[in-house]
């Protein structure tokens, strides 16, 4: 299974953002973009997953051999993606259980009755050591950054897709919950074949995680790849070094 991005070059509002991306991830890698604020790390993560915002102007996204690039985001969800938000939004009215119902049941094939889900999600929420008052609570309603953190990884351990995007889960954690969150993101990585594109800022989840291939973004193009040494020539050194 692999996610392929070909020449992508994406518009939002008119404006260019992300300008010729090539990237390739299979299952079981993870693969980190970083760079600094503006880059396009986020506007490429939303145009994989189809955000209608995001306009795809040239190039394509192959997944699994198909080309998805016109795909829906339920399609693309249905076929094995999965997209961690950086801001995950408040739902009033839909808890956090329900809402898990229903997307492990629009995702998966198989019978999972009503009450093995509940378990399920319970003993996940207890890996990620989540209050079980969160079950139900609307989804994010009252959460502090970090519980919607917590929240957006307790949705990737629940659906266990082929590729999981997930955009800035480290930001707003304290350090304790970012050693959950990575233990729990390598744990899918690991125990699923899970591939895994993270977008970040900083090193510190990296240095949990260990990359098997970092990405610098710069004005919306791959400047630079390497392993995860470059992460840490990124934290000591800055971006100006990287040309665009």
């Amino acid at each position: 299974m692999k996610l392929e991005i070909k020449n992508l070059h994406v518009a939002v509002d008119g404006k260019k953002v992300v300008k010729g991306v090539n990237l390739a991830v299979s299952e079981g890698e993870v693969h980190a973009i970083m760079g600094p604020n503006g880059a396009g790390k986020s506007s490429l993560s939303y145009a994989i997953m189809g955000h209608p915002k995001y306009k795809i102007t040239k190039g394509k996204i192959i997944f699994d051999g198909h080309d998805i690039t016109e795909f829906s985001p339920d399609k693309r969800a249905k076929l094995g993606l999965f997209l961690g938000f950086q801001h995950p939004l408040e739902i009033s009215g839909v808890s956090v259980n329900n809402f898990l119902r229903t997307a492990y049941r629009s995702l998966k094939s198989d019978s999972m009755s009503i009450l093995e889900l509940r378990e399920f999600v319970s003993k996940k929420m207890s890996q990620l050591k989540m209050d079980k008052s969160f079950a139900g609570r609307g989804l994010n309603e009252g959460f502090s950054g970090g519980e919607k953190k917590l929240a957006e990884i307790l949705q990737l351990v629940v659906l266990q897709p082929k590729i999981a995007i997930l955009d800035e889960p480290d930001s707003g954690t304290d350090v304790d919950t970012l050693k959950l969150i990575a233990q729990n993101i390598k744990s899918v990585n690991k125990k699923n074949n899970t591939g895994i594109l993270l977008v970040t800022h900083h090193n510190r989840i990296l240095k949990y995680l260990k990359p098997d291939f970092v990405h610098v973004l710069v004005d919306g193009k791959i400047a630079k790849t390497g392993g995860p040494e470059l992460a840490d020539k990124l934290e000591s050194k800055g971006y100006g070094w990287v040309e665009a």
